[in-house]
């Protein structure tokens, strides 16, 4: 299934496998109320380079880390966590993974740049300046 010319020119994403294969059930379960952010997850999801938790580059942005990103639209930068629905708070920072923002951030290493589109389609570059590791829980 081909899209267009914009998943092409995407990066390279990685993901840890466990949180692609819920990802993935999330886009699946939004399909028909958000049919555009479903199909951009599942695109995303199914050309990630999959990786244990242990083994992901701790510079990636996976489910629960603070990133730090530059909007090339505006040259606004923000820090954000990256989180699931039932954890976002946007007043505290933190973003559900089903926002066009944090769909287009998953995955993403620290210094690359995707061209993703808003919530009114419009296309925004967004550049990763830094990314934190989710705080260990053990």
């Amino acid at each position: 299934m081909t899209t267009g010319s914009t998943a092409t020119r995407r990066p390279p994403v990685r993901m840890i496998d466990i949180e692609a294969d819920r990802i993935a059930d999330l886009a699946v379960g939004i399909a028909q109320r958000l049919p555009q952010m479903s199909t951009l997850l599942l695109e995303e999801t199914s050309r990630a380079e999959l990786h244990s938790a242990a083994n992901i580059p701790p510079d990636v942005v996976v489910m629960n880390a603070v990133v730090e990103f530059v909007d090339e639209a505006n040259g606004q930068s923000r820090t954000v966590q990256l989180v699931y629905p039932c954890d976002a708070d946007i007043d505290a920072g933190r973003i559900s993974i089903l926002t066009p923002v944090g769909a287009g951030l998953i995955g993403l290493r620290q210094g690359q740049s995707i061209s993703w589109p808003d919530r009114e389609g419009n296309e925004r570059r967004l550049s990763i300046v830094r990314v934190a590791p989710p705080a260990s829980t053990g």
